[in-house]
């Protein structure tokens, strides 16, 4: 049998050392991420040929700060999310001196995976937005009921907000039942749409086992509800990509929840979560009450706008701590293929200017040029 073409991807992690061990380093992290077993164990000229996992380029980025590149033969990873993640990342995760900074795959691999369902252009359409960046609240605080939320729901839909979505922190809880508060939600979204002609998207956070969020999704659709909401590393890679490929005319929120556990860089991370199916990636604005620099949200937002392989683009959703006085700031540094998320500072209100404080936050974005 004549030899084979290997087919890899690239992953990329940054790793602390010293230059008289860093060769052996790399060659340790790529044989944990292919084989995990020494290259002595190995006698299949196969597995040696094709499998095990492939040095490339070393630079040194700092004082004992390494920059390394490692070849990983995309036949173990197949078309599951989840997989890939492990090949990346799985047990070089629990090494301290070892963090995932990126990784590059050949188009044959991004093809076998959903990527956003509707992009830009189907939130565009949804929301009647062709031009002008768009518009997202989370609704909350945890502990609510149904009516509660949905008196909310109802006075940020008649100020126009396009798309309202559950806090992440929500679940199947007794205070606030998925059903209930699917219901209660979309019939306000209703209510406000027959005063305003407006029918603003409420985006319901699914939870659970796989089984029930596609009972949830279904649950969703009774109620013509057009997207939902899913945190890939709470429900898992593969369980996300599935949901995605069954759902393609669902749009799609990924957020970012557990995202900083695991040490991998948030533009890489947020990637992959457009990789199986975010059509919307929420992250951590900078300025906010997390700790991203601007260059990091600028670089995570290019990565969910960039062309890559066939997949659709996401859109960029910078949030946390956000408040409207910062759209002009938000939209000079994005651009108009953006959503802003603003959450407990428009909240904040009082009840009787909700309305009001939505409506400024919407004038707000389609002011700024």
């Amino acid at each position: 049998m004549g030899a084979t073409l290997v087919l890899r991807i690239t992953a990329v992690y940054r790793v602390a050392g010293d230059a008289a061990s860093i060769e052996a380093r790399a060659q340790g992290i790529a044989l944990e991420q292919s084989i995990e077993a020494p290259l002595a164990a190995v006698r299949d000229d196969y597995v040696r040929r094709e499998i095990v996992g492939e040095v490339g380029a070393i630079r040194e980025i700092a004082a004992g700060r390494f920059e390394v590149e490692i070849g990983l033969s995309a036949a173990t990873v197949g078309d599951d999310a989840g997989q890939l993640l492990n090949m990346l990342y799985g047990n070089s995760s629990l090494q301290a001196d070892v963090e995932l900074a990126d990784f590059h795959l050949p188009e044959e691999v991004i093809a076998r995976f959903p990527g956003p369902g509707r992009g830009i252009a189907g939130l565009r359409a949804r929301a009647g937005a062709p031009a002008r960046a768009l518009t997202c609240v989370a609704v909350k605080p945890q502990g609510l009921p149904p009516a509660g939320l949905a008196v909310l729901t109802e006075a940020l839909a008649l100020g126009g907000v396009y798309f309202i979505k559950d806090d992440h922190g929500f679940a199947d809880q007794a205070y606030a039942p998925f059903a209930a508060r699917v219901a209660a939600n979309a019939a306000a979204c209703r209510r406000a749409a027959d005063r305003t002609g407006r029918l603003a998207c409420y985006v319901p956070v699914l939870s659970g086992h796989y089984g029930r969020m596609r009972d949830q999704i279904a649950l969703a659709r009774e109620h013509g509800l057009a997207a939902v909401m899913i945190a890939p590393m709470i429900a898992g890679l593969s369980t996300a990509q599935a949901l995605a490929e069954e759902n393609r005319d669902l749009i799609v929120f990924a957020h970012p929840t557990m995202g900083g556990a695991a040490r991998i860089a948030p533009p890489a991370l947020m990637r992959l979560f457009r990789l199986v199916g975010g059509d919307v990636g929420i992250f951590p604005n900078y300025g906010g009450r997390f700790g991203y620099s601007k260059a990091t949200c600028l670089a995570l937002a290019e990565g969910l706008r960039a062309q890559w392989g066939g997949l659709k683009d996401a859109m960029p959703t910078p949030a946390g701590g956000m408040t409207t006085a910062r759209v002009g700031e938000m939209l000079d540094a994005y651009g108009a293929d953006t959503m802003l998320l603003i959450g407990g500072a428009l909240l904040s209100a009082p009840p009787e200017r909700l309305v009001e404080e939505s409506a400024a936050f919407v004038a707000a974005v389609g002011e700024h040029r």
